[in-house]
């Protein structure tokens, strides 16, 4: 079997551990790895001086990586800049934060082609590549540059914007028409696929074939909707684990009989928190009756710390969360828990668990495992409630959550209401369902139905014709 190359971003390399922070992505890609055979490739996240394309190779649990280190400046403009500073608001969405300097794209330009550069002498003839997310549009153009004749596939853990608001961004055409050089490219959701096809017919004149090719001239690619799920099984497993049963006593003691409210999210704009916090706030004022019997607990890791953007995040939280609990804390109770870390996988299970209800409300998101992991983690006998936004990637295949317009406090507030109302039985039958979903399509689905949508791709294709300079 032909070996698999996964190129993205950051390398994660596996630990070994349950107890770690890895997220469903990494234990995929991982497992595949495994599986194939092949190479993880990308960023290690450390800086160098002057860029050499040195690579470190290292093995662990069966797994082999191959990071390199970049610049000051390639950190500055092409990640700190053009991914999550241009790349990341537009896709999610905010074009008020998005910011256009010609110093960030070319920067993006410049790594990108760096990568190119430096993975492909580790390429072999029949290997299939597979790059990873928004940081890396134009990766598979540059390989095709250099030769590269593989199967390349890319899928995005993005939404994907809107016809209008994607054509804000200076030289749009240029770089989706990078995308071209792939022949597979995946989405979380029909809605987002939909986004790119769009953009494609009314800019650039492509052609939608009845087998799901985009055409435009001799250039193809496949699309498809695939949307990513959770190893459910582990995840369970870690919910029984030594580490989250203590979590979850210690949860229990803590809450001294109150329902407890959870919400576990990256710092960042797109995850509605500032929202969440308002709506919570609403159903603070709207149901006195109900306020001293939950405590809402947001645990919310700093992300992108050297981004004033999420500078202006944090302060404007924890004045929030000062605010909340200083009109309505009392001696015996504190509304809300703010935390500003993160926590080990074992550790969020035993949290979930003891949660009558998983608070899941981004303002736009790719996915957003949270709400599969929440779901995983419950007692079957006495299950939590997800209360899920309805622009939230996961939203179009948890339809058995409590939908919400994340922007609205007064459905935010009245979905907590009926979750703390809502009968055993009920609660029960949601669960249930959420939970086939969540074992049917769980990572591993994900990763077989895209892989074997790349796999399938004849050789021959005109995406491999060689791309000029």
């Amino acid at each position: 079997m032909s070996r698999l190359i996964v190129i993205s971003n950051r390398v994660t390399a596996p630990n070994g551990s349950n107890s770690g922070a890895q997220g469903g992505l990494a234990v995929a890609l991982a497992a595949a790895l495994r599986e194939n055979g092949g190479i993880w490739f990308g960023w290690s996240g450390e800086q160098t001086d002057q860029f050499t394309g040195q690579i470190s190779m290292q093995r662990s649990e069966g797994v082999t990586t191959a990071t390199v280190d970049l610049e000051e400046q390639d950190i500055d403009e092409y990640y700190n800049g053009y991914a999550n500073r241009t790349l990341w608001p537009l896709f999610h969405y905010r074009i008020d934060l998005a910011e256009y300097e010609r110093g960030f794209a070319g920067g993006y330009q410049r790594v990108n082609e760096r990568f190119a550069e430096t993975v492909r002498p580790l390429i072999e003839p029949d290997d299939v590549i597979w790059v990873q997310d928004y940081h890396m549009f134009p990766l598979g153009q540059e390989l095709r540059r250099r030769g590269c004749r593989n199967r390349i596939g890319f899928f995005l853990h993005i939404p994907w914007p809107p016809r209008r608001l994607l054509s804000s961004l200076p030289k749009a055409h240029e770089l989706i028409e990078t995308l071209f050089a792939y022949d597979v490219i995946g989405f979380h959701t029909q809605e987002w696929m939909e986004s790119f096809i769009d953009f494609a017919r009314a800019e650039m004149e492509a052609v939608v074939q009845p087998d799901g090719v985009l055409r435009i001239g001799l250039k193809s690619v496949k699309l498809v909707a695939c949307p990513i799920g959770i190893d459910a099984k582990e995840f369970a497993a870690l919910a029984e684990s030594d580490a989250a049963r203590e979590t979850y006593q210690q949860m229990r003691t803590s809450a001294v009989g109150r329902s407890l409210i959870v919400g576990v999210d990256r710092l960042d704009y797109s995850k509605g928190l500032e929202e969440r916090f308002l709506g919570y706030e609403r159903f603070l004022t709207t149901y006195p009756e109900q306020r001293k019997e939950v405590f809402l607990l947001q645990i919310a890791p700093p992300s992108r710390a050297s981004v004033e953007t999420y500078q202006r995040i944090r302060n404007t939280l924890e004045g929030l969360s000062g605010k909340i609990n200083g009109a309505h804390a009392d001696l015996d109770w504190v509304p809300l828990r703010y935390v500003n870390q993160g926590y080990p996988r074992d550790v969020l299970a035993g949290v979930y668990r003891a949660a009558r209800i998983g608070l899941v409300t981004p303002l736009r998101d790719g996915m957003n495992l949270v709400a599969k992991e929440y779901i995983a983690a419950q007692d079957p006998k006495d299950p939590g409630v997800l209360i899920l936004s309805k622009f939230a990637g996961a939203a179009a295949q948890m339809e058995q959550a409590l939908l919400v317009n994340p922007y609205s406090a007064e459905e935010v507030s009245d979905a907590i209401c009926q979750a703390l109302n809502m009968p055993l039985g009920e609660r029960i039958a949601r669960w249930q369902a959420l939970k086939a979903g969540v074992d049917e399509q769980d990572v591993m689905w994900w990763l077989k139905k895209f892989t074997d949508e790349l796999r399938n791709v004849p050789m021959e294709t005109e995406t491999r014709l060689p791309v000029e300079a």
